[in-house]
């Protein structure tokens, strides 16, 4: 295993602007910015400070926003969550959501050998952190509870990138890509329901509502 990028001293730096620069082009040209983002050098705090930590924050957000004001309708009833259990929810969802990139990126990275291609800790964490934007874009939507289907659908575009980016960083055969595009996937689907059951089960807990101790 090679983590050769964990000791680069010079990653780049990214303002507000270059997020926003970054995330526009790998959704809309990925293909060009795969080949950009492999030679780059990173590290774990450069790609999360502060593209991951800011991106990953859309999400949860605009759920704690879109259930206070709009609430949940379900059975022709409104549900507002308490703030107390929204806030603990959403918290609990972030914090999951950052832990859940750098499993996904263990992963990718453990099953290189497996497809034929280079273990990177580094550009498994890349592919982890880059693939996830249009999910984490997309989860705008959830401002408005009962548009979480578009954020769903739009979250999906992620696979494609996913499926560009590991033989790029990877260095992956290309006939051997979807396969490790759908094992991935697979195990990212796991530890997103074990993310999901773990931040329910937690935000109960502290939900005065549910006798939690919020």
């Amino acid at each position: 295993m090679t983590d050769e990028s964990f000791r680069n001293p010079t990653p780049p730096e990214e303002s507000g602007q270059a997020i926003v620069q970054r995330a526009k082009d790998i959704l809309l040209k990925p293909k060009e910015t795969w080949a950009i983002i492999d030679g780059e050098a990173a590290t774990v705090q450069s790609l999360y400070v502060p593209y991951v930590l800011v991106l990953a924050a859309i999400g949860p957000l605009a759920g704690l926003i879109g259930g206070q004001l709009f609430g949940y309708r379900f059975l022709n009833v409104t549900y507002h969550p308490p703030l107390a259990g929204a806030l603990v929810s959403a918290v609990l969802s972030y914090a999951m959501t950052l832990a859940a990139v750098y499993i996904v990126a263990l992963v990718i990275d453990a099953l290189a050998p497996t497809f034929d291609g280079q273990q990177s800790r580094i550009q498994a964490l890349k592919i982890a952190v880059y693939s996830a934007t249009a999910g984490w874009v997309a989860g705008i939507f959830n401002l408005i509870p009962g548009l979480f289907l578009l954020a769903m659908l739009a979250g999906l575009y992620s696979l494609y990138l996913l499926y560009l980016g590991l033989p790029r960083l990877m260095k992956t055969p290309q006939d051997k890509a979807i396969v490790y595009t759908a094992v991935v996937v697979v195990v990212t689907i796991v530890c997103i329901f074990a993310i999901s059951a773990i931040v329910g089960l937690l935000a109960v807990q502290g939900n005065p509502a549910f006798g939690g101790s919020l």
